[in-house]
């Protein structure tokens, strides 16, 4: 079974750096997608970054385009979410995703990690 685990979350003042990771293991080949979703309580859990395996394609949602850095690292099966000029409304727990393919929209992701907290406050 695919698993994917968080990991790097915390607390930063508005305007630091943040760097979360995301180890993955169990997909059967390599066409997938890791992607980072965030939620804050109440609202719906919306799409942050994604990177495919095979090509390294990015994407990024607008709000965090530009701040925001996804990267790869294969052999260790590893992606890396590299978060700079951290704001207030960054604040949600960030979760891990996988799927084959399709809309970067939740319901498309096939696996979840657990989450990570990132708080931005002063």
């Amino acid at each position: 079974q695919v698993q994917l685990v968080e990991s790097g979350g915390g607390s930063v003042q508005p305007g630091g750096s943040l760097s979360l990771s995301c180890a993955y293991s169990g997909f059967t080949w390599d066409g997938y997608v890791v992607a980072w979703f965030r939620q804050v309580p109440g609202k719906e859990r919306e799409a942050v970054s994604s990177i495919s395996r095979a090509y390294g394609t990015t994407y990024y949602a607008p709000p965090v385009r530009g701040r925001f850095r996804i990267s790869k690292d294969d052999a260790k099966n590893t992606v890396k979410l590299e978060m700079n000029n951290l704001q207030p409304e960054d604040t949600a727990v960030y979760y891990c995703a996988g799927t084959y393919g399709g809309r970067l929209v939740a319901d498309a992701m096939k696996y979840w990690g657990k989450g990570t907290q990132v708080t931005v406050s002063s």
